[in-house]
């Protein structure tokens, strides 16, 4: 049993949500957790938003999300949707009748945020049936920052109660009308209050679930708060879809994504690199040769687990139990390949030596696949 295999087999059971079909991807229904992300491009710019998508498809994005806040780009969507590689996410803010131009367009969902969508409770019914005559599922978002200003009055905070009471309530006026295909997404700031309000959702209803720290900050800071939120709620079986929203590219956050979800075991391992934080025994600048065995390996397919340590303490053992590895010091490495020493090279080749015998492993990975088939 490999240690992914050992995860998912002690992983708690997924909250029952219905199931979506969003443009071809599952989600909810007990369907792969989906990674997502947001263009940062004018959506007018076609090419330009069209580029970043084939981006975040190699970084492995499931579905994408492009604003519409003008006619232009509402004018942009059917050129998009029907070359991008991806489902696209329309997300409308301030004008209803951009809900219709992207169900028109064949967008594969629609997000609306009723806190700031005009007379959007009046409008329900409409996009209820343009929406359920195109098949198009419909994500309610509602956000801290623009939390609808009669639920706000009540709270008198974007409380955790709050957020789910616009939420469900929004849900509410899609059932009225016989729509149900609906996925709800409740973001704050602070992980704890956008735990707690999804840990409610989850309670009072078993509509897919979009989890996300709204605005988490920069690269380093936002990851963190998103992975214990996410680490937290996918442990108890919480979330069908996540976002890392950091202030950083897009491609970026679905990295950072894809390795949350590889980390808890809810996502298929691919290539992942063990290497020692660093001490006083170190012999070798183990952060340099990190990152430049990262750099050589970047976007590599196969799901390897490559060891890169500094010391004689931890690095023979952890580089053992790789497939792939190396103890560095005084100038020169020991590359381990599946448990053994296979040769000892100096310090400049420790990189080309362990991306060749990488290359060489997943040769004989190939050849017993064609075996097999």
């Amino acid at each position: 049993m490999t240690t992914d295999d050992l995860i998912l087999s002690t992983a708690p059971p997924r909250h029952h949500t219905r199931r979506l079909n969003i443009g071809g991807v599952p989600v909810g229904g007990g369907a792969p957790i989906s990674v997502q992300t947001m263009t940062t491009t004018r959506t007018a710019d076609i090419d330009a938003t069209l580029q970043q998508i084939a981006a975040v498809t190699a970084a492995g994005c499931d579905i994408v999300r492009i604003a519409v806040p003008t006619p232009d780009d509402a004018a942009a969507l059917p050129a998009i949707v029907a070359r991008s590689p991806l489902p696209v996410i329309a997300d409308i803010h301030f004008q209803p009748r951009y809900v219709f131009a992207a169900i028109d367009a064949g967008c594969a969902a629609v997000r609306v945020n009723p806190g700031n969508i005009k007379e959007f409770d009046d409008r329900v019914g409409d996009i209820a049936k343009a929406a359920g005559a195109a098949g198009v599922p419909i994500r309610v978002g509602v956000n801290a920052g623009s939390l609808d200003r009669r639920v706000l009055a009540r709270h008198g905070a974007a409380t955790a109660e709050a957020l789910v009471e616009s939420a469900l309530w929004e849900a509410t006026l899609f059932e009225e009308h016989g729509f149900t295909d609906l996925k709800i997404a409740v973001k704050h700031h602070d992980p704890r209050t956008m735990i707690e309000a999804n840990r409610l959702l989850a309670q009072r209803c078993d509509y897919p679930l979009h989890l996300g720290v709204t605005e988490a900050g920069p690269l380093f800071q936002g990851t963190i708060k998103s992975a214990v939120a996410f680490a937290i709620l996918l442990g108890e079986g919480i979330g069908d879809t996540i976002r890392v929203s950091i202030s950083a590219p897009p491609v970026d956050q679905v990295k950072a994504g894809c390795h949350i979800l590889q980390s808890l075991g809810l996502r298929p391992r691919k290539l992942e690199i063990v290497s020692c934080p660093g001490c006083g025994r170190l012999q070798v600048d183990i952060h340099r040769l990190a990152s430049q065995v990262e750099a050589a390996f970047e976007g590599f397919p196969y799901p390897l687990r490559v060891a890169v340590m500094g010391c004689v303490v931890n690095g023979p053992g952890e580089a053992r139990e790789a497939d792939l590895g190396v103890s560095s010091g005084n100038g020169k490495g020991q590359i381990f390949v599946r448990g053994k020493v296979i040769r000892t090279v100096p310090e400049h080749l420790i990189v080309e030596t362990l991306l060749a015998e990488a290359m060489t492993l997943t040769e004989d990975i190939d050849q017993a696949q064609e075996g097999i088939s």
